[in-house]
C-alpha cells in the first residue's frame, strides 16, 4: 500500500508465519494416524474463489443464513450494545460486516477488522474506507486463535468483538473452550461478543451442504493438494483422491476427506516426507462442529460468557449470540 492509505494497519505477524505454520501442521498431520490436517490451507487465491464459489450453492444455506438473521436484528444487536468499537475475528472481506456498521453508525466507529491475510486485510480495508469516509479503521494482521492484542481503543463505551460465519466450529471441543476463555479474558463488563454457529440438523442435509452435486466443495477439498504441491513441492495427483464427506455424531462435526484410490506413496520434498497411503486411506482435512442452542449456551456459560439474547433462523439451522462477560 502507499503513503496515502487512510486506515492503520498493525501486522504482528512475521514474513516466516504462514511458511512456518503450514510446515508444522502438514509434517504432524502427515504422519499421524488417521492423517489429519487443519483446513487453513484450502486457501490460495484459487480456493478464495471457490469457497465464493460454495456459499451461493443451494446446498449450503450457512452464509446466506446469517447474512440473513445480521439483515433482520443488526439494528437490534446496536441498540442492545451501544458499541462505538468494532473488533472482528477472521474479517476476510468484511462483506456481511457492512450491516453492523451501518447499524452502529459508521462515522466515528472505531473497526479493527483482525485476520492473517494481509492482502484480504488491505483490500477490504480500502473498501470500506471509500464506502464509510466517517469511519475510523484500524487492520490487525494477527492469528487470533493465539492471545490476541489489539491497538488502542477508545476507554469508554462498550465494544462489541465479532466472530461469525460459524468460524468456531472449526476448533475442536477441546480447543474451543480455552479460545473463549481468551475472548473473554479480553472483554470489559460492558463489551459483547457476537457469535454466529451453524446448528445441527438433518444428516442428510449437513452432508449434502459439503458434497454438493456440482462437484464445488469437492473442487474446494482437492485445492489442498494443489496448494501442498505448489508451497511445500509435493507431488500430489488429485485424481488420485475422492472427495468425503461424513457426519460424525460422536463429535458432533462434519468431516470432509480425501481417500485414497490406491496404495501410493507422495513425495513432499519440502519437508524431506515420502508419505504412505494405503488403498481407501482417509485424510481428514475439515472437521466442522455443528451445535444445539443449549449445548452453545454451556459452553460459553464455561468460558464466563452470558448469553444476552439468540436470534435463530430455524429453518436453516443458524443461530447468532449475543453474550457478555458474565
Amino acid at each position: 500500500m502507499t503513503a496515502t492509505r487512510t486506515y492503520g494497519y498493525t501486522d504482528t505477524l512475521d514474513a516466516e508465519h504462514y511458511a512456518r505454520a503450514l510446515n508444522a501442521d502438514i509434517r504432524a498431520g502427515l504422519t499421524a494416524t488417521p492423517k489429519s490436517t487443519a483446513p487453513t490451507w484450502f486457501y490460495d487465491a484459487r480456493g478464495s474463489d471457490l469457497f465464493e464459489e460454495i456459499t451461493q450453492l443451494p446446498e449450503y444455506p450457512l452464509w446466506r443464513a446469517e447474512l440473513g438473521l445480521l439483515q433482520q436484528h443488526a439494528g437490534d444487536i446496536a441498540a442492545r450494545t451501544g458499541a462505538r468499537s468494532l473488533v472482528e475475528l477472521g474479517s476476510g472481506a468484511s462483506t456481511k460486516t457492512k450491516l453492523i456498521i451501518e447499524a452502529l453508525g459508521p462515522t466515528g466507529l472505531r473497526y479493527v477488522p483482525v485476520d492473517v491475510s494481509a492482502d484480504a486485510l488491505h483490500q477490504a480495508s480500502a473498501q470500506l474506507v471509500t464506502d464509510y469516509p466517517g469511519i475510523s479503521l484500524h487492520a490487525l494482521r494477527a492469528d487470533f486463535t493465539a492471545p490476541l492484542v489489539l491497538p488502542e481503543l477508545p476507554d469508554s463505551g462498550s465494544r462489541l468483538l465479532a466472530f461469525l460465519g460459524s468460524t468456531l466450529g472449526n476448533f475442536r471441543r477441546s480447543t474451543r473452550g480455552p479460545f473463549l476463555r481468551g475472548l473473554r479474558d479480553i472483554m470489559r463488563p460492558e463489551d459483547f461478543l457476537l457469535i454466529g454457529a451453524d446448528l445441527v440438523k438433518d444428516e442428510g442435509e449437513m452432508v449434502t451442504a459439503y458434497d454438493d452435486a456440482q462437484g464445488v466443495t469437492a473442487a474446494f477439498n482437492k485445492n489442498l493438494l494443489h496448494v501442498l504441491n505448489h508451497e511445500l513441492d509435493a507431488d500430489f495427483d488429485p485424481d488420485s483422491f475422492d472427495h468425503v464427506a461424513v457426519w460424525n455424531a460422536d463429535e458432533s462435526h462434519i468431516e470432509m476427506r480425501l481417500r485414497s484410490r490406491a496404495e501410493q506413496r507422495v513425495k513432499v520434498r519440502g519437508l524431506g516426507l515420502s508419505v504412505p497411503f494405503e488403498d481407501g486411506e482417509e485424510w481428514i482435512t475439515e472437521r466442522s462442529a455443528k451445535f444445539t442452542v443449549d449445548g452453545l449456551r454451556a459452553e460459553m456459560a464455561d468460558a464466563g460468557l452470558r448469553t444476552d439474547r439468540l436470534w435463530a433462523d430455524q429453518e436453516a439451522g443458524f443461530t447468532l449470540i449475543l453474550a457478555t462477560a458474565g
